[in-house]
């Protein structure tokens, strides 16, 4: 039976024998292209520009653009969001998503929300199509109805990623897609010292996403890793 590394494995890629396992200053230098291929507007920078001075992380461009596609393929309407930062993921989104669907977007801290508020005016966006909800997610979750969303987007509080998961199942549609941001940690998923609670609850996730035999998964190497499962 397969399974997750645990935090003191290390994880090497499986790779037909004799092919080269390092990654290659080539292999960086696409993927950095790869993960800047689609251009951001002034509405998007404005938005970065407000979470760097936060302090905050954005999902980088490239994971900005897998958002867009996801929405798109899945033709979504209904999408919730588990932080919403200052709106950069949450314009990606909404330009993947159908011209009269609906962000739910939840972040614990209304001051940020204001700012995506303004970006997502910037962007072109009317105001109904997006509903701030302040709150933690698991006292928001909850609160949502059942299969009546095509995607959920994760980037909250990493201690809690198994229960977004579960939330996650509860809400979508079969068919519906959830994704996780930060998947990589900065490489700390994958390395084998001592980690800190976070990475080892995202080992978890991966290992739950993987062998759930209700999502089909796969892992983008995108941004800082976006962990992306369709619902049976």
């Amino acid at each position: 039976m397969s399974r997750f590394p645990a935090p003191t494995d290390t994880v090497t890629p499986r790779q037909p024998r004799g092919q080269e396992r390092v990654i290659t200053g080539n292999r960086q230098t696409s993927w950095a292209f790869a993960d800047a291929f689609v251009a951001e507007d002034e509405a998007l920078r404005w938005a970065r520009d407000r979470a760097r001075e936060a302090g905050l992380r954005s999902v980088s461009a490239g994971t900005g653009a897998a958002l867009r596609l996801l929405a798109a393929t899945v033709d979504a309407k209904a999408v919730a969001e588990i932080g919403t930062g200052t709106g950069v993921s949450g314009i990606h989104l909404l330009h993947g998503m159908r011209p009269d669907g609906v962000l739910t977007t939840v972040d614990p801290e209304p001051d940020r929300q204001q700012f995506a508020r303004q970006a997502f005016r910037a962007a072109g966006f009317a105001s109904n199509r997006a509903r701030f909800i302040p709150g933690r997610a698991l006292d928001v979750l909850p609160r949502l109805a059942d299969a009546g969303y095509d995607l959920v987007f994760c980037d909250g509080d990493r201690l809690e990623c198994l229960d977004y998961l579960a939330e996650s199942l509860r809400l979508l549609r079969p068919g519906g897609l959830v994704a996780f941001e930060g998947m990589f940690a900065d490489g700390r998923t994958m390395d084998s010292g001592p980690q800190p609670a976070e990475v080892g609850r995202l080992r978890e996730l991966l290992r739950a996403v993987r062998e759930s035999q209700d999502l089909v998964p796969s892992l983008l190497p995108v941004g800082d890793g976006l962990l992306c499962a369709v619902k049976r």
